[in-house]
């Protein structure tokens, strides 16, 4: 059994029997068996006696010591996934690790070799795709991260810790409040839905003209208000964004704040309801020196099975960087 495999099988046997003994959710106790390994200890109070010996026998060979970063990363997301199925909040959705891997891969391009990245999500979840995007990097990235859910906070501090990965966690709403340095790169999944809090969505430009606000268009008004000059926004994005409700505002605001960089569409096939179907929406703030490209980057991508036919569009797209954003 390799680290990562042993890893995931203790997360999981301790989260479910703390979840057995007490009242809390899987996702609830993931995040203390994932405290439990890094403390090396049982930290729950709440535990039978039999409970509590059987974490503490788990903890004797937990595969850590044979894991790295990603394996780490790996093992939490086999079990986050497991707890998001019995949750209820649509939003509780993880980025498919193809999709984390290319978002990575933009923003290890378009940072180069540049030094003291700062990098945020603002709806990271349980920090996948931050730690997914970090993981591939070579430069020094310094990782800011915001969330509303607690118990996916929690899960992200602890996962954070055993991937011994510093950062910036805040367990707030990021569209209300946030309070970060100027960023030079926000890569996230957009969070889908309206917004309930109309006394925030007032102090936006994007604040929907009656009724709630669609929350992913206040959530790329907040993210641009946060990059730096010059700074890229890579965002997941729903396919209907263009065509939905306010869709003509919001495309003027960021036609007025940043340049269009490029709009990748996800293959189909990833996704069982073609509604729910994404893409990657790639820009950049306005800013000295920053110009718009003479063509954009437009492209369906292939299936992420298709190794030859995703190899030839990576060339396409290296070639297009050098051409229009003279990356090499």
């Amino acid at each position: 059994m390799s680290g990562l495999e042993k890893l995931h099988e203790v997360l999981d046997q301790q989260a479910v029997r703390i979840q057995t003994e007490t009242s809390r959710t899987y996702l609830e106790a993931l995040a203390e068996a994932g405290e439990n390994i890094f403390q090396n200890t049982i930290v729950q109070t709440d535990l039978s006696e039999e409970g509590e010996a059987y974490c503490r026998n788990l903890l004797e060979d937990t595969g850590l010591a044979d894991c790295g970063k990603e394996d780490v990363r790996r093992a939490f997301q086999l079990a986050v996934i497991k707890g998001m199925k019995e949750a209820v909040q649509p939003n509780h959705a993880m980025t498919p690790d193809a999709v984390a891997l290319f978002i990575g891969y933009f923003v290890q391009k378009l940072t180069g070799d540049k030094e003291n990245v700062k990098l945020l999500d603002p709806a990271m979840g349980t920090a996948n795709l931050l730690t997914a995007i970090k993981n591939q990097t070579s430069n020094e990235v310094a990782l800011y991260g915001a969330e509303a859910d607690e118990t996916l906070v929690n899960i992200a501090y602890v996962m954070m810790n055993l991937q011994a990965q510093e950062a910036e966690l805040f367990y707030k709403d990021s569209i209300a409040h946030l309070d970060v340095p100027p960023i030079d790169v926000i890569a996230t999944d957009l969070p889908v839905g309206l917004y309930t809090r109309d006394d925030v969505a007032v102090n936006f430009e994007l604040c929907a003209e009656s009724g709630h606000s669609p929350a992913h268009h206040l959530m790329i008004e907040r993210s641009l208000a946060s990059l730096k000059e010059g700074g890229y926004g890579i965002f997941l994005i729903p396919n209907a964004l263009f065509h939905e409700e306010g869709a003509d505002r919001l495309h003027q605001h960021v036609k007025n704040e940043a340049v269009i960089l490029g709009l990748l569409q996800l293959p189909e096939t990833m996704f069982k309801d073609q509604k729910l179907a994404k893409s990657i929406w790639i820009v950049q703030k306005k800013g000295k020196g920053v110009t718009q490209p003479q063509q954009a980057l437009l492209a369906e991508l292939p299936s992420f099975t298709r190794e030859e036919a995703l190899a030839d569009m990576m060339q396409q797209i290296d070639r297009w960087m050098k051409d229009e954003l003279g990356i090499e």
